[in-house]
């Protein structure tokens, strides 16, 4: 844990998109701390940096400028290896779309980050049927993700995100394509395995009711449209 408490410094966070007139300014200057254990909810009109926030903070994607610390470890210098270990070892992540391989299990999707990361066959899929069991889904694991409702498929993504324990939790609209039910269920259960992982979560949402349900709600908004045509949001 970092000295300061804070499991995410994100400083002078610049972000933007093409060249010349075209250039799109995402994010500018922006200035973040999220606390270990804290769980966040990022809101804001589509197109407004949500997802770029995200992925920035993930390591998927690096900014123009400013910078990240990831648990007190910044990760300005690192190479694209060691951005890779970081996020791998410290991260969970939740798309809107989950992203399940369609020739692979329930189980073995769950368990698939844990072979990837060394794993033994057996280990994986105890810990695998472990967490299937924590989101509801234990007598689902060996049904394939064609077989599985869409809330459940969400639920194996949520697992497959817990498999190497990590510190930081990353979800980018979890509830988007999922009925409303479905999407208050998903959420009790991410909200539940904050709290038993230990974990700090950031959430991208559009969802007003849910987002005050966090610990914080972290507001983007749009802004003005520059003289020179380099429009920023």
């Amino acid at each position: 844990m970092s000295e300061s408490g804070a499991m995410v410094r994100a400083s002078g966070l610049t972000k933007s998109y093409g060249a010349g007139p075209t250039r799109l300014v995402v994010l500018e200057g922006l200035e973040l701390e999220v606390a270990t254990g804290e769980m966040l909810a990022v809101v804001g009109p589509s197109g407004v940096g949500k997802s770029t926030l995200l992925h920035l903070i993930g390591l998927l994607d690096r900014p123009d400028g400013g910078s990240i610390e990831i648990d007190g470890t910044a990760t300005d210098g690192l190479d694209g290896a060691q951005r890779a270990g970081l996020r791998n070892r410290a991260m969970g992540f939740v798309f809107q779309h989950h992203h399940l391989l369609a020739e692979l299990d329930a189980l073995d999707n769950v368990a698939l980050p844990l072979r990837i990361g060394g794993a033994g066959r057996r280990d994986a899929r105890r810990r695998a049927i472990e967490l299937l069991d924590a989101v509801g889904l234990g007598d689902r694991r060996h049904h394939f993700p064609d077989q599985l409702s869409g809330g459940e498929q969400q639920r194996v993504s949520v697992a497959r995100s817990l498999a190497m324990k990590p510190a930081l939790l990353l979800a980018d609209e979890p509830t988007g394509n999922l009925d409303r039910d479905n999407a208050e269920r998903l959420f009790e259960l991410v909200a539940e395995l904050h709290l038993k992982a230990g974990l700090t979560s950031i959430i991208v949402t559009h969802n007003e009711e849910m987002a005050r349900r966090c610990d914080r709600i972290f507001r983007l908004a749009p802004r003005a449209v520059l003289s020179d045509n380099v429009r920023t949001v």
